[in-house]
C-alpha cells in the first residue's frame, strides 16, 4: 500500500513539473479594457454582443474582439491605459485582436487594419508591446514611437514621425527609421524605403490631437490614478483641488448647482457582465472605473481619487448623496443594449460662437476648441450663461446623445422618465430614441 500512494505521488510531481513551462503562457490575461476616448461623425463598432456594427460614442469601453469602422466623415480615437493612442481616420476598419497583460506587468496590444488609415501614438512602457497587423506584414513596437499607416488596395506605406519602426514581412523584417516612409507591395511582398514622409491632409489632426494630449497631461495632478488615460480631459475639462479632510478632489467646470454625474450617458450591455455605465461627457472615463463621486455642500459633486480600478461594468459610486437624489440603477429590462441617459443641458453653437450653460459640465465642448474654459465657469456661475468662439475647426462629434442618434426602441432602445423622481424608472432618466442604424 505504502509503496502504490508514493508511485501516485511521484507520478503527480512528474505531471506538475512537467506543466510548469507552460504556467506563463495560460497567465497572460485578457481581462484590459481601453478607451474609446473619440468619436466624430460617423462610427460603428461590433462588441460582441450578437447586435452587429452599433453606432460607436464616446467613452465606451473596449475589449479584445472588438471592431471599429468609421464611414465617410468619421474620425476616432482609442486611448490605452499609459496614453498610447491609435486613431483612425474616414473609411478606416480595424479588429482589436489582443488586450492582454502579462505577470511581468507588461501590455501587450494588437490590432488588425483590415482598410483605410491609422496614426499610432505609441508611449512604449517597459515590456509593453504594440502590434499592428496588416496585409501579410505587422508593425512590431516595442519602443516609443509615432507612426501612419495608409492600407490601399496593391500597397500599404508606413510613415514614422518619432522614433523608429519594425515590420515583419514575410520575407523579412524591414527597419523603417525616424523621418523615412516604407511602400510595401500586397502582391509580391517587395518594399521601397524612402528618406522622407509625404505629407496627408489628416497629419494635422492627428498632431493636434497629439499636442493637446501632451499640453494637458504635462499638468499637476498626474498621479492621481493607477492609469494615465483621461489625465488630459480632466485637466482641461475641469479642476484639481484639495479640501482639508478629503484630499485631493476634481470637479468640472460648469457643473452648477443641481447637477448630477449620472446626468448625461448611458447603459451600455456586455456579454457576461450585464450592463455598465458609460458617461456622455468628454472627461468621463476615470472617474467612473476609479474613486468615488462625493457630494460635498459647499462645493457639489467632487470627484475623489483612490480605491481599486472597476472593468467595463462598472457602476456608480457615491457618497453623502443630497436629499431627494435618486440614485442612478442598472437597467433590469432584459434584451436591451444601449440605454441613453438625457437629462442635462449642453452648449448651443451659432456658426463660430457657442453659449455654454450650468449643468452641462463640458457637454459637446470638443478638446481644446474653446480656451479659458475656468474663467467662462466663473461667467456661467455669476451670469447663467457665457458665450465664447470655437477656436478650433473639428469635424462635429456623433452626437450620440441627441435624438435621432440613439437606438431604436425596437432594436434596443428603451423610452424612460424625464428623471425627476416621479417614476420607478427615473434613475435611468430620459431616453432619446431614433435610427439604430
Amino acid at each position: 500500500m505504502f509503496c502504490s500512494r508514493c508511485s501516485r505521488q511521484l507520478l503527480f510531481v512528474a505531471i506538475v513539473v512537467g506543466l510548469l513551462p507552460a504556467i506563463p503562457c495560460l497567465a497572460d490575461s485578457q481581462a484590459r479594457i481601453v478607451r474609446l476616448s473619440d468619436v466624430q461623425g460617423d462610427v460603428r463598432i461590433d462588441r460582441n454582443t450578437g447586435q452587429g456594427f452599433e453606432r460607436a460614442f464616446l467613452n465606451l469601453p473596449i475589449t479584445q474582439g472588438a471592431k471599429i469602422r468609421t464611414g465617410e466623415n468619421g474620425m476616432a480615437e482609442l486611448e490605452f491605459e499609459d496614453g498610447s493612442s491609435l486613431r483612425l481616420t474616414p473609411h478606416t476598419a480595424i479588429a482589436v485582436t489582443e488586450l492582454s497583460l502579462r505577470d511581468s506587468g507588461g501590455k501587450l496590444s494588437g490590432v488588425h487594419l483590415e482598410q483605410g488609415m491609422a496614426y499610432i501614438n505609441f508611449f512604449g512602457g517597459a515590456d509593453d508591446e504594440f502590434d499592428v497587423a496588416f496585409a501579410r506584414e505587422t508593425l512590431a513596437l516595442k519602443h516609443a514611437t509615432h507612426v501612419r499607416i495608409a492600407l490601399g488596395n496593391a500597397d500599404a506605406v508606413v510613415a514614422v514621425f518619432k522614433g523608429e519602426a519594425n515590420v515583419v514581412t514575410p520575407t523579412g523584417p524591414v527597419e523603417v527609421a525616424k523621418g523615412h516612409s516604407a511602400s510595401f507591395n500586397l502582391s509580391d511582398d517587395k518594399h521601397r524605403l524612402a528618406n522622407d514622409v509625404d505629407a496627408d491632409p489628416y497629419d494635422s489632426w492627428d498632431k493636434q490631437q497629439s499636442q493637446y494630449q501632451q499640453q494637458y497631461s504635462a499638468k499637476s495632478y498626474s498621479n492621481y490614478s493607477p492609469y494615465a488615460y483621461g489625465t488630459s480631459d480632466l485637466n482641461y475639462y475641469g479642476n484639481f483641488f484639495s479640501v482639508p479632510g478629503y484630499g485631493t478632489l476634481w470637479q468640472p467646470y460648469f457643473a452648477g448647482a443641481g447637477w448630477d454625474p449620472w446626468m448625461n450617458g448611458a447603459w451600455a450591455f456586455s456579454p457576461g457582465m450585464g450592463y455598465g455605465w458609460v458617461s456622455g461627457y468628454p472627461w468621463g472615463w476615470t472617474p467612473y472605473h476609479y474613486g468615488t463621486w462625493n457630494y460635498l455642500p459647499l462645493y457639489g459633486w467632487v470627484w475623489q481619487p483612490g480605491g481599486a480600478w472597476m472593468g467595463s461594468n462598472a457602476s456608480p459610486t457615491f457618497l453623502n448623496p443630497p436629499t431627494g437624489f435618486v440614485a442612478p440603477r442598472a437597467p433590469t429590462i432584459p434584451g436591451q443594449r444601449v440605454i441613453l441617459v438625457d437629462r442635462g443641458p449642453r452648449l448651443t453653437q451659432n456658426g463660430s460662437k457657442v453659449e455654454i450653460v450650468g449643468k452641462s459640465a463640458g457637454l459637446g465642448i470638443p478638446r481644446g476648441s474653446v480656451r479659458g474654459l475656468s474663467q467662462l465657469s466663473e461667467q456661467v456661475e455669476q451670469r447663467g450663461f457665457a458665450t465664447t468662439k470655437v477656436h478650433s475647426s473639428s469635424v462635429p462629434s456623433s452626437g450620440w446623445w441627441h435624438g435621432g442618434s440613439g437606438p431604436h426602441p425596437a432594436a434596443g432602445g428603451w423610452r424612460g422618465a424625464s428623471g425627476s423622481g416621479s417614476s420607478s424608472h427615473a434613475s435611468v432618466g430620459h431616453v432619446s430614441a431614433g435610427a439604430h442604424h
